[in-house]
């Protein structure tokens, strides 16, 4: 199957309203390294583990980070439409095999940190949202290829059942064939022993004869002797 078709049918089920990943984002707090600090939670359904790779993919994006035990750190993050300054950037990630809960702290300068009604705020909310439609677009996208694959795989299969099919019913021809042959042969043969019986029974008469011929001789033979 090409590739062409192959987009144009994960395009199809992506456009299908099948898809079951939801999203949430809102304002909380978090105690890291035993400090309450303020930040964003955002909570994404569906595989945890893959949406915490690909947020750790999103925060290398704003500068170099640093992961400890769960714990992501970008000492001078670039997050330009939340500041136009380095800002430090915390986050953690909890995740499950059917969901992921990300909180991210942006820490604006001396411990300011992003608050609702604050400055960023609403920066820093559009740049979760961004990445969980990127994130769950990713997903559906991996979704639509899964299925895609299976349906190819049992294509696939089926096509090899049918195949198989195929050469049965050709070896059965075949086998068929063989079986017909044999049957003529078999009928050539009965035929050609009815014609040895008949061939055998003029061969017993003129034997029958013979020997009837040579007991008459062996007779007069005899005869010959006594007188």
């Amino acid at each position: 199957m090409t590739k062409l078709v192959r987009t144009a049918l994960i395009y199809c089920l992506l456009a299908s309203p099948i898809s079951t990943f939801a999203q949430t984002v809102y304002a909380g707090e978090s105690t890291i390294d035993k400090a309450k600090i303020s930040g964003l939670y955002l909570t994404l359904q569906g595989d945890g583990k893959q949406i915490e790779k690909d947020w750790e993919t999103q925060l290398q994006t704003y500068g170099r980070v640093n992961a400890s035990r769960g714990t992501y750190r970008i000492p001078n993050a670039d997050i330009s439409a939340i500041s136009s300054e380095p800002i430090n950037l915390v986050s953690t990630v909890k995740s499950s095999r059917t969901s992921a809960t990300i909180f991210a702290a942006f820490d604006l300068g001396s411990g300011n940190y992003v608050t609702p009604g604050g400055t960023g705020y609403s920066a820093a909310e559009g740049v979760l949202k961004s990445f969980a439609d990127k994130s769950l677009f990713g997903l559906e996208v991996k979704t639509a290829e899964t299925g895609f694959d299976e349906a190819q795989k049992n294509h696939q299969k089926m096509v090899r059942k049918g195949e198989q099919l195929q050469r049965a019913i050709e070896q059965n021809a075949k086998e068929k064939e063989r079986l017909l042959k044999r049957i003529d042969d078999n009928a050539n043969e009965l035929e050609q022993l009815k014609k040895d019986i008949e061939t055998n029974k003029t061969e017993q008469e003129t034997a029958l004869t013979e020997l009837e011929s040579r007991k008459k001789n062996v007779e007069a033979v005899k005869a010959k002797k006594s007188n």
